[in-house]
């Protein structure tokens, strides 16, 4: 049985969300305003593709939409894949709401094809939106979140990095996010800053744009059963100050959460090693024994003086 916990309240805390105005991002927002939280709605507007921008400000849809439920919300249609967008977002929060506490990078484009047959420029693509777009977010928002004291930091990274059909540019590119998350968890430990990564399953937009990589059994299941507010509290609750780990994916789909890690086996040690001793011992390379460890980011105790 868990610990029973109070009310989670995000009173007095500014969280900026990157691709906010639809499907999860949008869920993050209103879950995070409804507890309190003032949000940065960061939304371009942009295809799902990220070929182009659409005619509509989704972003300010969401802001009216927070605002008329009594919550407070600002919108932003900067470029978070341009160094300079990233900064105008975060600069947005601090203008408008004094302070920045944590940031979500949710901002993300999907196409679907073949390892060969995809454009070089669809991998620049994706990693300038996905890597870049998460990196220039942070850089942007780093003084700040050691300014407030409990900086968090919730990166959206996808299961299609450890191996999706048709997805070697997108998958890749969050492989690079999921890097980004573990070495930020080091930087930002001796400052509080906590930096975690969420691996979300929701039938939004981005999911019905990877049909070709999904059975139609799946994407009737992501329609009608795995829905963006399933996911939004896990993001929320690592944009806490209750949360206290760093470095950690987790999965997120459906009401089912879990923890996606990195483990080490215990493997073989001869120092005499040969090419033989690794194919006649190669079962207890790869064996998952109890001894298996998931690699972790310590964070330190808090200084007491």
């Amino acid at each position: 049985m868990g610990i029973v916990v109070d009310t989670l309240s995000f009173a007095g805390r500014v969280v900026v969300v990157t691709g906010a105005g639809r499907g999860i991002g949008r869920a993050h927002a209103l879950l995070l305003a409804s507890r309190g939280a003032s949000v940065v709605v960061a939304d371009l507007g942009a295809h799902v593709d990220g070929s182009g921008v659409d005619g509509d400000d989704p972003a300010a849809d969401v802001v009216a939409e927070i605002r008329a439920a009594g919550g407070q919300a600002v919108g932003s249609r900067a470029d978070v894949s341009a160094e300079h967008g990233a900064a105008k977002i975060i600069g947005t929060a601090i203008d408008t709401f004094g302070r920045l506490d944590a940031v979500v990078n949710n901002a993300g484009i999907v196409h679907t094809g073949h390892f060969d047959e995809i454009d070089i420029e669809e991998y620049q693509r994706n990693l300038d939106v996905h890597f870049f777009g998460s990196l220039y977010l942070c850089r942007a928002a780093w003084p700040h979140l050691i300014a407030s004291g409990s900086g968090r930091v919730v990166n959206t990274i996808s299961a299609a990095m450890l191996g999706n059909p048709l997805m070697a540019h997108y998958g890749s590119s969050k492989g690079a996010v999921f890097a980004l998350t573990r070495n930020l968890a080091i930087e930002g430990a001796e400052h509080g800053i906590l930096v975690n990564a969420l691996a979300p399953g929701a039938g939004t937009r981005m999911a019905e744009n990877s049909a070709d990589s999904l059975s139609q059994e799946v994407l009737a299941y992501l329609r009608t059963q795995l829905l963006p507010e399933h996911v939004a509290p896990v993001a929320a609750y690592l944009t806490h100050p209750a949360c206290k780990v760093t470095g950690e994916v987790f999965n997120a789909a459906g009401g089912a959460v879990s923890r996606m890690a990195v483990v080490n086996t215990a493997g073989i040690h001869d120092p005499a090693l040969t090419i033989e001793t690794v194919a006649e011992r190669f079962d207890e390379v790869m064996a998952l024994t109890p001894e298996a460890q998931p690699a972790v980011v310590a964070v330190p105790e808090p200084h007491t003086t």
